[in-house]
């Protein structure tokens, strides 16, 4: 059984949200981000809460369940005050900068990584080996954090690449005389 998806979402003063025929789209003041509910899902919005049940009590309806109330989950909070993804650059060389919509990386590399921002993602760099990406979408923000650090991998032996905030890097030995 689901314990996320049991939870009632609250919805925040100036969040609007919007049940249609097998999507629900959640707008605030970052932006707008939409769902599309399963036919499996039922999705109920009042009192400022929005609920979400399953439609029998199957497998896969339970799985949805609590994945698709997670993700609205995510959207409410996302267009309410939006998330923040830290990614540090690690190796001798390794910077990056913002140049206009676009977020410019030396990776070692003979020339640089041009990587295009999509709308609604904003990127930061206080330090030349620190990246803030912010923006409405959680998703999106991972996907962006993941596609960079393809770029350059952590690497156990030296501990080099694009390392996400949290993320712990494995440390090897290396080789012994």
């Amino acid at each position: 059984m689901s314990r996320v998806g049991k939870h009632a979402i609250n919805v925040p003063s100036g969040v609007s949200v919007n049940l249609s025929e097998g999507v629900i789209e959640v707008s605030g003041k970052l932006g707008k981000i939409q769902n599309t509910i399963p036919e499996l899902i039922q999705v109920a919005h009042g009192d400022g809460k929005i609920s979400v049940t399953p439609v029998n009590d199957s497998v896969t309806a339970r799985s949805l369940w609590g994945t698709l109330q997670r993700n609205i989950s995510n959207a409410v909070k996302g267009v309410s005050e939006g998330f923040t993804y830290n990614l540090d650059l690690v190796g001798v060389g390794y910077r990056a900068s913002v140049q206009g919509n676009n977020l410019v990386l030396q990776l070692g590399y003979s020339h640089d990584v041009v990587y295009p921002l999509p709308q609604g993602v904003t990127a930061k760099c206080e330090k030349p080996t620190s990246i803030s990406l912010t923006g409405a979408d959680k998703q999106c923000l991972g996907q962006i954090a993941s596609e960079l650090q393809e770029w350059r991998k952590p690497e156990p032996y030296k501990g080099k690449g694009v390392i996400k905030e949290k993320q712990f890097v494995l440390r090897k030995e290396g080789k012994k005389k």
